[in-house]
């Protein structure tokens, strides 16, 4: 009888479990190392696998955009994050949003209970040596500074670091009804947002306030290199009075149904939990303290009494120089028997993090087959991020989400508004060609 193949899999976040599932469904055995609950993560706080951190959100469902695309590859080739995802949604208009505690139990029950899973509870502080099973590194953007020293001591490269923010979530009965008031933007009918308005005169205060307010510091060792997508409100606000206006506190297509008018700003709120017990201030990252943050919010109308279910923070953001290292299948070059996944590896987002995980889970597996590992085709959402990772200039290199400028070029000129719809149309072809060749070995 022939034994069945294992690898072994680093960090238990949307990356490690995603990896494990697509792993297991190709016939290998997989040791997952989660370090929580004995060591927790400045960021993390539930024993739970695919913890979500920043948000509950996993954007926009359309798959003429970018990340829905991706989502679409990810569901054709049997993503368990995104059928869990479906199971635990909550309204969110046009985009993806989950119960994050119910998203995050259910993944974890899943993989606790899957005969080919062995789930070991306990840090790894050192990555094993060249010649055992293939192992997958996907230890997310909070990489312990033990595990981030040997993967250094690998790689030749002490890596790249910055500072990605968290939104504060409300307690919805704190807020007050007679000002929210209910819409998604654009649509007709009450949609899956909240919306605090501002007049002209309410908003300028609050920016005055904001651009005063008092902040956690930077450590001395620490570098302020933040992910443009993003950014604290307190830096965008510093970049000029109407920045907010014309990016999170965007008002347009969002009329007050109380007076057919749109505001001079507004604040939206997207549910946490399918109860909607608790919203997201949309945009809102901040690494204000906690102090400023219940002092300056509860300037926003409806939020005077604002409670917090959880305040904004800031947390490190560790990344490899991707094209300075990884293969495009994700393999280290200094080791072929190693790789990385997730943010570690050079993408930003849940869904892209997922993406690279299912890509490894794949590489891996074939690796301890004794195949050759598999490049996703460059018209894809998936071989567009692995493009990104593999082919920016090393000197400029810095962690990007999946859209449409990091595609192939256009062969021919094609209207703007046909373009999602095409890219989508081209991408999932290749894709049900590449998954052919996947199938035949």
């Amino acid at each position: 009888m022939t034994a069945i193949p294992m690898i072994t899999i680093i960090g238990g976040g949307l990356a490690g479990c995603e990896a494990a599932w697509q792993a297991v469904r190709r016939n290998c055995r997989v040791r997952l190392f989660d370090m929580k609950p004995h060591v927790f993560s400045p960021a993390h706080n539930s024993p739970h696998l695919a913890e979500l951190v920043c948000s509950n959100s996993l954007r926009s469902n359309d798959i003429g955009s970018a990340v829905g695309l991706l989502k679409e590859e990810m569901r054709q080739l049997d993503s368990l994050l995104l059928q869990v995802a479906a199971d635990t949604e909550v309204p969110a208009g046009k985009a993806l949003a989950v119960d994050r505690e119910l998203f995050a139990s259910r993944i974890t029950t899943i993989l606790e209970n899957h005969p080919l899973i062995e789930i070991c509870r306990q840090e790894v502080r050192e990555l094993p040596a060249p010649g055992g099973n293939p192992t997958i590194l996907a230890t997310g953007p909070l990489t312990s500074e033990a595990m981030g020293t040997s993967l250094g001591r690998i790689t030749g490269q002490e890596g790249l670091a910055f500072y990605d923010a968290i939104a504060p979530i409300v307690i919805a009965e704190s807020l007050d009804r007679e000002v929210v008031f209910q819409k998604s933007r654009y649509d007709d009918g009450p949609g899956d947002y909240l919306n605090c308005p501002m007049d002209r005169e309410t908003y300028l205060r609050f920016i005055d306030e904001l651009a005063r307010a008092e902040y956690v510091p930077l450590r001395p060792f620490e570098e302020a290199k933040y992910f443009e997508g993003c950014l604290p409100i307190e830096v965008l606000c510093a970049r000029g009075a109407e920045t907010l206006r014309f990016g999170p506190m965007k008002p347009v297509g969002l009329p007050d149904p109380r007076t057919g008018y749109e505001a001079y700003a507004v604040v939206q709120l997207r549910k946490e939990n399918r109860e909607g017990s608790t919203y997201n201030m949309v945009g809102f990252q901040t690494k204000l303290t906690y102090a400023e943050q219940k002092r300056i919010f509860r300037l926003i109308p409806g939020m005077e009494h604002a409670e917090f279910a959880r305040l904004g923070s800031i947390h490190r953001n560790t990344f490899v120089c991707a094209p300075l290292l990884l293969l495009p299948t994700l393999q280290l070059k200094t080791r072929p028997d190693l790789l990385l996944a997730g943010q570690l590896s050079g993408v930003e987002g849940y869904v892209e993090s997922a993406a690279m995980g299912l890509l490894a889970g794949i590489n891996a597996t074939r690796l301890a087959l004794g195949q050759q590992p598999v490049v996703p085709p460059s018209e894809t959402a998936m071989g567009a991020l692995i493009r990104h990772l593999t082919e920016s200039d090393p000197g400029h290199f810095q962690p990007s989400n999946v859209n449409f400028g990091l595609f192939p070029d256009w062969k021919k000129k094609i209207p703007k508004k046909q373009r999602g719809q095409l890219r989508a149309e081209i991408a999932l072809e290749a894709l049900q060609l590449w998954q052919k060749d996947l199938a035949a070995g």
